[in-house]
């Protein structure tokens, strides 16, 4: 019998907050489990939003990433499983102490992805939230990947850091993770009725010299509501434009995979 594939490793990282990335993996997550692909939702943020959004409580896990990367326990040992059918490495608040501990630790760009490769062949793909910063987290998260999302607010404003995220991919690249690619610019908060959202959507691919994934992912207050009862828009809204949207972007990065 032919041993399974490993994962793909998509990153989704972004060190300006707000930008909807945890509601990306949320909903990604969410789209590639109806497709039948087995799935799991990694937390890199201290303030564990994507923990939170999935229903798990922060402050009542038993391990999370941070005993993965820190205590060396199990990456196994800590998975939770959720709703919609995808498994979660829950974040909790001591996270935030990671990056202080790892930065005394030789290759310690390199450790996410010591304690992913024992799970790789368990799922087709891995979904990173990145925390909004460009630290030693996100590094990791990068050498990790094999793939990295950008979600990006159609805003003027929301180009600012984008540059300097592209710089540090490229130093990725030369240094710990050539296999790392940029999928794409993923356009979020999108107002097609607003003259400045579609004339941000039209200058990002030229000015980053990058695909732009579509149709980019509408604003909605659907998905401030989803958090609430712990799910993702594609259980709470399934036949809104957000989850059609998600829906979409899923199978198109299936395809290119």
């Amino acid at each position: 019998m032919a041993p399974k594939r490993k994962a793909v490793i998509i990153a989704l990282a972004n060190q300006k907050g707000g930008v909807a990335k945890t509601t990306t993996v949320a909903s990604l997550g969410a789209a590639f489990a109806e497709q039948g692909r087995r799935v799991l939702l990694v937390d890199l943020d201290p303030q564990a939003c994507l923990t939170f959004s999935l229903g798990v409580d922060p402050d009542a896990v038993e391990a999370s990433i941070h005993d993965v990367l820190v205590g060396g326990v199990d990456l196994a040992d800590v998975i939770v499983r959720c709703e919609e059918g995808v498994d979660l490495v829950p974040s909790s608040i001591d996270l935030a102490g990671a990056e202080a501990v790892l930065l005394s630790r030789p290759a310690r760009e390199y450790v996410l992805s010591g304690a992913l490769d024992a799970v790789r062949r368990d799922y087709d793909v891995i979904l990173l939230d990145c925390s909004p910063s460009l630290g030693v987290l996100t590094l990791n998260a990068l050498t990790a990947a094999s793939g990295l999302v950008i979600p990006m607010p159609c805003e003027m404003l929301s180009h600012r850091g984008v540059g300097q995220l592209l710089d540090t991919v490229r130093d990725v690249k030369r240094i710990l993770n050539k296999k790392l690619r940029v999928i794409g610019i993923l356009p979020t908060l999108y107002d097609g009725r607003s003259t400045h959202s579609r004339e941000v959507l039209e200058d990002v691919g030229e000015r980053y010299d990058l695909p732009v994934l579509s149709p980019p992912i509408p604003k909605t207050v659907r998905f401030a509501e989803a958090p609430a009862v712990g799910r993702s828009i594609l259980s709470t809204a399934r036949s809104s434009k957000g989850a059609a949207a998600y829906r979409e972007v899923a199978r198109s990065l299936l395809d290119a995979l």
